[in-house]
């Protein structure tokens, strides 16, 4: 009997005090799948390139101006502009996924393997499995969750002090963490628009690991 996929995770940050700031933020970001407004499209890989244009310009908006602030200011910028910048991405996973009519079976498990496949794809390997054709979308237990947040987010933590010795150049810094985010956001539609374009299988039952 297959189950419907899940809209979220049952996932408390607060539950899981080993987990770095970065590793909470991931952990805030996964707990539900946001709607989207998109419609089905006829041309669904041009309406998805158009709508990660829109995406990863906003996203390079967003952290160029987080990144204006010099020196030690600038630091504490550094997480909120991550954030907004896996918002960002996090709704664009959810309306290729709507572009594609496969929003109703989107899950956690995909948008999190989306966001960070190309940054941490030891991170996510837990999550999908390539099988021919055939994409399996395995669900992930709690459990499981917080060992990928704590994956990604150690991964994440390398490119965070990076952006760190940027804060001490502004507006080059600022320039540079913008065209970053650009890029990032582009590798993230390239990743949901490759998962969406095939067959996607989502597993009844929950795994550890």
């Amino acid at each position: 009997m297959t189950q419907r996929p899940r809209k979220a995770i049952d996932v408390n940050a607060a539950d899981t005090p080993d987990a770095s700031p970065i590793g909470q933020a991931i952990l805030s970001l996964i707990g539900k799948v946001p709607a989207s407004r998109e419609p089905v499209s006829p041309a669904p890989m041009d309406d998805a390139r158009k709508a990660a244009n829109a995406a990863a310009a906003k996203a390079a908006l967003a952290a160029g101006a987080l990144a204006l602030p010099p020196g030690v200011v600038g630091w504490l910028t550094i997480l909120p502009e991550m954030m907004g910048v896996w918002k960002i991405q996090r709704q664009l996973v959810a309306d290729i996924a709507a572009i594609y009519g496969k929003h109703a079976s989107l899950t956690p498990e995909q948008v999190v393997y989306c966001l960070f496949q190309h940054t941490a794809a030891q991170g996510v390997r837990d999550l999908v499995v390539r099988v021919g054709q055939r994409t399996l979308v395995r669900r992930a237990s709690p459990v499981l969750i917080r060992t990928i947040t704590r994956r990604v987010g150690a991964k994440l933590a390398q490119k965070a002090a990076g952006k760190g010795v940027a804060r001490w150049i502004p507006v080059v810094g600022a320039v540079g963490m913008g065209a970053y985010a650009y890029y990032d956001t582009a590798q993230v539609a390239a990743t949901a628009i490759d998962l969406f374009e095939g067959v996607i299988e989502v597993e009844a039952v929950e795994v550890d690991g």
